[in-house]
Formats: structure tokens, C-alpha cells, sequence
């Protein structure tokens, strides 16, 4: 039944990609916008472009504020989003179907009660969000900017929530491989995220976006943007998280920055 359905799914999914319409300049275009691409192969482009179109199909993408998302626009974060499940596959991106986006930052007003039962009402401003089960958020503002080879990227940031609450919560913790070893995963983030705030508190910087000191789970996004943008760095401070990553994602970044 397992390798029936699998077939079935398969058969479905190259059927979607074979009827898509987007011809191949679109796609060109809209990779010439992003250099990171531009270190794939063409075997692994080709397999990124094709992730992407089962991704536009499954997912609904839609502008916020009158944005007007153009066909562009949405292969822009289709590319970006699909880049760390190359090695994966569509699957790691279900039970969940929307994408908004923002023209540019956004400010969503929250309530809470703290625990004096007093309710407040909070406003942040955010460039992206992603929810359990829920939408991916993103600011097109920021969302432009992604992908230039600087270390930071929103797209990848969000998406990789995604894929760590996959085991119930975002903790920095996603379902593992088989043959991958919990403990050796644990102890190189649990190492590097105290090594990273304890750099943070005695102003012994390294050039990774402080955010990743607020949680676990915002450790494993932020550090998954360094990974795909510049592996280098992450390599440089964080040898056993670089490992563990190339394993999580089945990607050796760092091959691909002398390509």
C-alpha cells in the first residue's frame, strides 16, 4: 500500500510539473535575482525550479495591504523557500497551505495575560512570522533583500520554523534522519547557542544576527540563514553545528562557495 501510494504521489507531482506554465526564461529571470542560486548545479537548479512549481501549486500566496504579488515576485520566494528541502522534498512542507505577504514591515497587535491575570496588548514590528499550522509571514521589503550572499535571508528564516515544528513545537529541535544521532545534535547546538550568548554578553561578537540568542528555536533560524547564505562563517565558530546541519538538510553548502 506504502509503495502504491508513493507512486501515486509521484506520478501526481510530475504530472503538476509537466502541466505548469511558467516557462523557463520566468524562472531564469527570477534566479538571476537571487546569487545564491547561482552556486547550484544545474542537476540541483533543475530540482529547485521543479520543487517550486509543486510548491506554487500546493500553496497560496497572496498580497497584504494591496500588494500586488506579481508571477515574479512569487517564484522569488517559491525558489528561496524550496531551497532548504532541495535534498528533502515537498513533504516537509505540509499541514499547512498560505503564504501572505507584507509590502514591507508589519505591526500586529497581540494581547496577553501575564501572571497577575492582568491581559496587555503588545505591538512589534516584524519583517516575518510563521505560525504553527498556520501562514508563513513575510515583508516583501525584506524578502527582496534575501538572497544576496550576506548571511541574513527571511525567506529561509521563516521557512525553517517550518520545518522545526514538524516535531510539535519550534525548539531548534526538527524529526531527525535515521541514522542521525540525537545526542550529537543536542550537544552542538545546545554548545554553540551558550557559547554564542555568552560571545553576546562579553562583547566578543561574532557576525551572526544577535536574534539567535532569544531562543532555541530562533537559534536554529537564524543559524539555518548562515548555513545556506554564508557557510563559511558557520564553519568558521560552529564546526559541529555546520556538520549536523549538512546532515539535517543532506547539503554541503560550503562545497558550493568555490563554484
Amino acid at each position: 500500500v506504502v509503495i502504491m501510494f508513493s507512486f501515486i504521489s509521484k506520478w501526481w507531482q510530475e504530472r503538476i510539473i509537466q502541466r505548469s506554465t511558467i516557462t523557463e526564461q520566468q524562472w531564469q529571470h527570477a534566479i538571476a535575482r537571487l546569487p545564491l542560486l547561482t552556486q547550484l548545479t544545474k542537476e540541483e537548479t533543475k530540482r529547485l525550479i521543479k520543487l517550486s512549481i509543486l510548491f506554487l501549486h500546493g500553496k497560496s500566496l497572496e498580497g497584504a495591504h494591496n500588494l500586488e504579488l506579481t508571477q515574479e515576485m512569487k517564484l522569488v520566494i517559491a525558489l528561496q523557500a524550496c531551497l532548504p528541502i532541495l535534498n528533502l522534498g515537498i513533504d516537509w512542507y505540509r499541514g499547512w497551505i498560505s503564504v501572505i505577504v507584507y509590502p514591507a514591515q508589519f505591526i500586529p497587535e497581540r494581547n496577553f495575560v501575564d501572571e497577575f491575570g492582568v491581559e496587555h496588548r503588545t505591538k512589534s514590528v516584524l519583517s516575518g512570522e510563521s505560525w504553527h499550522k498556520g501562514p508563513v509571514v513575510l515583508s516583501w521589503e525584506d524578502t527582496e533583500m534575501s538572497g544576496i550572499i550576506d548571511g541574513s535571508n527571511l525567506v529561509i528564516h521563516e521557512f525553517a520554523h517550518k520545518l522545526d515544528v514538524l516535531n510539535g513545537r519550534t525548539n531548534g529541535f526538527p524529526p531527525l534522519h535515521r541514522g542521525m544521532d540525537v545526542t550529537r545534535w543536542v550537544a552542538a547546538l545546545s554548545e554553540a547557542y551558550n557559547d554564542f550568548q555568552t560571545r553576546l554578553h562579553t562583547w566578543n561578537d561574532v557576525p551572526i544576527d544577535s536574534y539567535a540568542a532569544s531562543s532555541p528555536a530562533e537559534f536554529f533560524a537564524v543559524f539555518s540563514e548562515v548555513f545556506f547564505e554564508r557557510p563559511d562563517i558557520l564553519n568558521h565558530y560552529y564546526p559541529k553545528v555546520y556538520k549536523q546541519f549538512t546532515q539535517f538538510y543532506r547539503q554541503d553548502t560550503l562545497s558550493r562557495m568555490s563554484v
